[in-house]
């Protein structure tokens, strides 16, 4: 092999290592730490608005009751949950299934078309990272030079200072961060006992809280971006959901590239007369990369779609004076055929199947009654005649109580009015606590007059204390044949 055929292999296996190795690790596998340009452009802009929004939201989402609950929690250790004030329970286990299953499918079809949308404009950790501790780090540090200077600097008096400084507040916010988790887990209420009664009164719960707050300096302080790349499994999910034609951050390699290859900006120079391609090897694309990747490589596991690239692409593209889109949101499709993106009617069409999946795991939510009943004939038992005009049949009942209070219920035979239910061994009405489940005996009488199948359908009615009907159950009553 001549030297020049080998300087070719060697710069084609440079070009392609990058599927053989990740953005953030060498060919050895030690840690290539990354110093990511400060973005700005149009889409920073609105995924900070996005960002904040959603900050905005976490934050005092805990705080937020409606008629006494919070809007949300998710007490895993006590099993109470609440869903826009809605109280939930284990036994509504049925809904929290169907509700999973239906979000999956709303991942798997949203990513089929909108490919990583979610981890650049909406995941928790994109959005602290880039937007919270970033942040922190370009106002402590500086921007990327000065952060790479900094790294390689002596443990000076500045060095340390700059340390000490960033990594105290970083302890700080994820301290805050652990109280809001805590928040949407324990509650507001539960959160400002421990605080008030201190850490000594509650301490399983304060050693979680620092175990989360650890974690999370461990994660944005030290792993950060690792977390997307090695630990998260949506972003080995999307590598098998995503095709041709899903929406993703692309580069337009046919402009960029053209007949010529890349070349650096002449001033004057009519690029696509010569065949010279619109990227001019600045490499802005690459340092803003908050992943460490080349976006010019094309789809890659580590990219997030965070859409900095596109931002620094189409500043350099206006300051010469070339068509912004370079890097752009579209589809392998509309790359290699040159055309614009635009909505597919593949893509309005599962967009309308995710809008409808929406629907019914909303309604999942609201469907369900406040209290559940069941009655069951007990098994093993027949109905019994009593002086020839009464007819009995013995029920276990099973009552829950979903409501956040305490409620007084008693029962009444809707479909037989002169038809009389007795409690075995409770009282009448029965007073449950919220979330209580009770199960007991009845005996249902009804007059033989009344009864017209030996099979009768009945309708059980569950009132509360103001009358008003909460619940209802139809079941069977066995009778004599007529």
């Amino acid at each position: 092999m001549s030297e020049n055929e080998n300087k070719d292999k060697l710069l084609e296996e440079e070009i392609n290592s990058f599927r053989n190795t990740i953005g953030t690790a060498d060919r050895s596998g030690n840690r290539k730490w990354v110093f990511a340009k400060k973005p700005s452009g149009k889409y920073f802009n609105y995924r900070s608005i996005v960002a904040y929004l959603l900050l905005a939201f976490l934050i005092i989402t805990p705080f937020i009751k409606i008629g006494g609950n919070p809007l949300f929690k998710f007490d895993v250790i006590n099993r109470e949950f609440y869903i826009f004030s809605y109280p939930f329970f284990t036994s509504d286990f049925a809904i929290f299934a169907i509700g999973m299953v239906t979000t999956m499918v709303f991942i798997i079809l949203f990513t089929v078309v909108y490919g990583r949308i979610f981890c650049g404009w909406i995941c928790p950790q994109t959005i602290f990272l880039e937007m919270v501790f970033r942040r922190i780090e370009f106002w402590i540090d500086g921007d990327r030079n000065k952060q790479m200077k900094l790294a390689k600097q002596e443990w000076d008096e500045e060095k340390i200072r700059k340390r000490l400084l960033k990594w105290t507040i970083y302890a700080i916010i994820s301290f805050i961060i652990a109280n809001i988790l805590f928040a949407w887990i324990i509650g507001i209420d539960a959160l400002k006992e421990l605080v008030v009664e201190g850490p000594i009164e509650h301490l399983s719960t304060f050693v979680g809280l620092l175990i989360f707050t650890g974690l999370f300096y461990f994660v944005f302080t030290w792993f950060r971006e690792q977390a997307c790349v090695l630990v998260c499994p949506y972003g080995r999910f999307q590598g098998v959901l995503i095709d041709k034609k899903t929406i993703i951050v692309a580069y337009d390699y046919k402009r960029g590239e053209r007949t010529e290859g890349r070349a650096r900006f002449k001033r004057g120079q009519d690029r696509e007369a010569e065949g010279v391609g619109d990227c001019i090897d600045c490499n802005n694309c690459v340092v803003v990369c908050p992943t460490g990747i080349d976006i010019r490589n094309g789809t890659q596991l580590e990219c997030v779609n965070c859409t900095a690239c596109i931002d620094a692409c189409d500043e350099v593209m206006t300051k010469i004076n070339l068509p912004t889109g370079l890097i752009r949101y579209a589809s392998e499709e509309n790359i290699a055929e040159g055309k614009e993106f635009k909505f597919t009617p593949r893509m309005i069409a599962y967009t309308a199947i995710l809008v409808i999946l929406m629907g019914v795991l909303t309604s999942f939510l609201f469907i369900r009654s406040d209290v559940n009943s069941k009655f069951l004939r007990e098994p093993g038992t027949d109905f019994k005649v009593v002086n020839e005009t009464i007819i009995t049949n013995q029920f276990q009942f099973m009552l829950e109580n979903k409501t956040k209070n305490i409620e007084q219920m008693h029962f009444v035979l809707k479909s037989h009015p002169n038809g009389i239910i007795e409690l075995v061994g409770l009282p009448t009405p029965i007073l449950i606590q919220s979330g209580q489940l009770i199960e007991g005996k009845a005996i249902i009488s009804i007059p033989l007059e009344d009864i017209s199948s030996y099979k009768e359908k009945i309708e059980i009615e569950v009132l509360n204390e103001d009358n008003k009907v909460i619940d209802k159950y139809t079941t069977s009553f066995a009778a004599p044949f007529k």
